[in-house]
This record gives C-alpha cells, structure tokens and sequence, in this order.
C-alpha cells in the first residue's frame, strides 16, 4: 500500500492563536476559504468534531463529511474525508499553526493520502490534486485570515424580520423557488436557477437597486427544507469582497412565525470612492450596503409574507 505525503506552507501576517481559532471555528470558513459555502456541525464531543462541507470546486457545488481533531494547545487541527471519491481511497491532513513572533505565523497545511487499488495513474493524479489546490488555497485562506484578524469596520453584520400569519413551509417555498422570481419580486429582472443535487442550487439574477442601477449576481444556496436557506454569492458587486446570507422560517412556542434574513459583507476599499463618489468613506460604504441590501431583502420578505398569508 502506497501512502504519499504532501506539506505546504504560507506566512501569515496574524498571531498564531488567531489563526487557529479562526481555522477552528468553522463558522468562519466560508470568509476564509472562497471556495466554501456553508459548514454545519454535525457531532462535537470535546476536541473531536464531525462537520459537514458545501463548497464550489471547478463551478459546481459539492458536499462532503469531514471529522476534525482540534489541539489548541499545540495549534494543530488534524481532519480527515469520512468518504473519499475515486480515485482517492484516503485522505487526511493537518493544519499547524507555528508562531513567528507575536504578530506572525507559519501556517503549514500537511495532506496524508492513498490512492484506489494502488493504481500509479490516480495517485499521480492525486499529486497533481493536492498541490494544485493547496498552491491555490493558502493565498486565499491567508488573505481571510489576515483581513478578519486585522478590521472589524469593513465587516457589517445585520437582519430583517417579518412576523407573518402563515405557516413556515409557504415562506420556504417562496424563497426556494427563486426561478420564480421575476414574476413575484419586482426588483428581481432575470433569474437562473440551476439544482442539479437537490437542495444545492448555482442562482444567478439581475436586481434593481433603489438608485434604478441593475446588479448580476451569482450565489450557491444550500436548502434545508423548510426552515433555512443560506448562501454565498460568487460574483460580487465591486463594493464587496464577501458576501453571505441565510433566509430563517421559525415557528415559535406560540405558533408565531417569523421571516428572518441576514446578511455578512465584507467591504472593498479600494472600490469606495469609484461606486459613491470622491468624498464617500467607509461609514457612507456601510450605510448604503446596509440599505440597498435591506430593501431589497425587505421587499422579498413582505412579498413572501403576502404569499404565505394568502395560503392558510
């Protein structure tokens, strides 16, 4: 049995202790890695976690189950695939977290992997793999961890709800069947909705922003019927660097259902003064995401309200 090993190692401008508390929190990843979608935990039981990946990998959206050992004190986070595809029979890994003085960090990332059968072919293609998509990777992750460990004001944070008088389902329906859109949302002009594995969809649409300017956007959205719907857009306006969100359908003790919709962006500096003019900085940057993105999420979330109301 052949069993290769692979390491690859980038410098990062942030302390060690953050970088492993970034890398360990998975609900970071998908600000870390642009690949990454959505990451839920599915069993933790002190240092040992069970988490299940969406991510985009050659424009199409994929799942998989990993389980992670965490070492906080060591700065270590092995992961190994529960289920390999072929012609990978076994993959593991580590992520180390060495520190280089109190604002600099040696990150390594370590792959451990076998291929099917033995077969020379796929382990060659797994060599190729493996160090392609870690050249790729670390420049990312690196850029991720050193923007999120640095600023806190490119970030902003924010949710709109609706309390409606229908059932959960209805709402999750509306949101879901966003191929429907521009017949049902008016700043919504042309949608592309594409699910090849149900309940992960490639959306791609032109909205109306309340200035008339029209934006293309193209999220992954990953559906958990009929409660939750989250997302990562793709391709961007030129004034953000992330975007993520998720739709909520809540039905509370009472019977009381709630809308919710939320929003994390990440601001581009660089591109402020070109979108809002010479005298815009941040804060007018954060003022004019949080409201176009909110009317327009309030827009979606009054008609979908409307829709379930109408169904009781």
């Amino acid at each position: 049995m052949t069993v290769r090993e692979a390491e690859h190692a980038i410098t990062v401008h942030a302390p060690a202790a953050e970088v492993y508390r970034l890398l360990a929190e998975v609900e970071n990843w998908p600000r870390l890695f642009p690949p990454s979608v959505y990451v839920e935990y599915l069993e933790r039981e002190g240092t040992k976690e069970r988490i299940r990946i969406w991510a985009t990998a050659n424009g199409e959206a994929k799942n998989w189950t990993s389980r992670r050992d965490l070492d906080p004190e060591g700065l270590r986070i092995t992961f190994r695939q529960e289920v390999s595809a072929p012609p990978v029979a076994e993959m593991s890994g580590t992520w180390i977290a060495e520190p280089r003085g109190e604002r600099e960090t040696y990150l390594r990332l370590l792959h451990t992997y076998r291929a099917v059968d033995d077969d020379p072919e796929g382990l060659d293609w797994i060599d190729r793999a493996v160090d392609r998509n870690s050249r790729e990777e670390l420049p990312g992750v690196k850029a991720g961890l050193e923007e999120t460990s640095r600023t806190t004001e490119l970030t902003l944070s924010f949710e709109d709800s609706v309390q409606v008088d229908g059932s959960a389902k209805d709402l999750y329906d509306f949101v879901n069947e966003a191929d429907r859109w521009t017949e049902r949302l008016p700043h919504v002009s042309t949608v592309t909705l594409t699910e090849d594995t149900p309940g992960l969809q490639v959306l791609r649409m032109d909205t109306r922003a309340v200035d008339g300017s029209t934006h293309t956007t193209e999220s992954v959205r990953v559906c958990f019927p009929h409660h939750r719907i989250v997302y990562k857009q793709t391709t961007l306006p030129a004034l953000m660097t992330l975007h993520t969100g998720r739709w909520d359908f809540r039905t509370g003790p009472d019977g009381t259902v709630t809308a919710t919709s939320q929003h994390t962006v990440v601001l581009n500096p660089d591109t402020i003064t070109t979108v809002l003019g010479p005298d815009a900085g941040i804060p007018e940057a954060r003022t004019f995401i949080r409201d176009a993105l909110g009317a327009n999420s309030r827009a979606t979330l009054e008609h979908a309200k409307r829709y379930a109301e109408e169904r009781r």
